[in-house]
């Protein structure tokens, strides 16, 4: 049997099955970062079930690519690790509601154009030129040039700066409405590199071995523990501002 024929039986007369490739393709305009080794780790960990034709390759359905973007979009935007998502997509086929008091993304319904209501693209893929960048961010050039000789700001590409330097930049620019300037933040610069050092000890094990799969839970490691980071960091703020405010 042809591999067309075997994934025309696969299918049998219901919607039509996807290569991971096509997959990726839908999910990359949402979520740029995805790869095809990230697909096989989720799935490696259970959190989708794609069918496979007699020759072993991947078929997804449209109800499997919702259940990759519930997954992408919990990890995104709730920084969640994937033991709670795993719960959580549980949950969901039992008919329950997830535990835990957070609210959870929805398992959105896709069709065969791969669209999705309101959703915008990931800015992750970003290369903005340096006008762009000092045009869009709200940061002038002097500041810009600041910025990057105290090491807050470089260029990925030549001549080109990417999300995270993007962000940085309108970050900068909000703080410097109150008052600060890019000299009061090189404290966050020399936390942000302890915080590097340390997290990048805890997945330098994976990193070196010569296998996609280690990799890629090295890369979600990595992701989980920057979002980790992030909500410590924004309750201490909170905690140590309560006196100041009075509260």
């Amino acid at each position: 049997m042809s591999e067309q024929a075997a994934v025309a039986h696969t299918a049998g007369a219901g919607p039509a099955l996807m290569s991971i490739g096509e997959v990726l393709t839908h999910l990359r305009a949402e979520f740029p970062d995805t790869t095809i080794s990230k697909l096989r780790f989720l799935e490696a960990e259970g959190l989708v079930e794609p069918q496979r034709t007699p020759a072993g390759y991947r078929k997804y359905s449209w109800d499997d690519v919702a259940r990759l973007r519930f997954v992408l979009t919990a990890q995104r935007d709730q920084y969640l690790p994937l033991r709670v998502i795993r719960e959580q997509l549980a949950a969901l086929d039992e008919g329950a509601e997830p535990s835990g008091g957070r609210q959870r993304p929805a398992l959105v319904a896709v069709g065969p154009t791969g669209e999705v209501p309101h959703a915008e693209p990931a800015p992750t893929d970003l290369r903005l030129a340096r006008a762009e960048l000092v045009e869009r961010s709200g940061v002038d050039e002097s500041t810009l040039t600041e910025l990057e000789r105290l090491g807050l700001i470089a260029t990925r590409s030549p001549g080109c700066y990417d999300a995270d330097a993007f962000a940085i930049a309108q970050a900068v620019a909000g703080l410097a409405a109150y008052g600060l300037e890019p000299r009061h933040l090189r404290a966050f610069r020399t936390a942000a590199d302890r915080e590097v050092g340390l997290f990048a000890q805890l997945i330098a094990p994976l990193m070196r071995q010569n296998d996609p799969a280690a990799r890629a839970r090295a890369a979600e490691t990595a992701r989980e523990l920057v979002g980790l980071s992030q909500r410590l960091h924004g309750a201490l703020l909170r905690a140590g501002l309560r006196d100041p405010l009075g509260r």
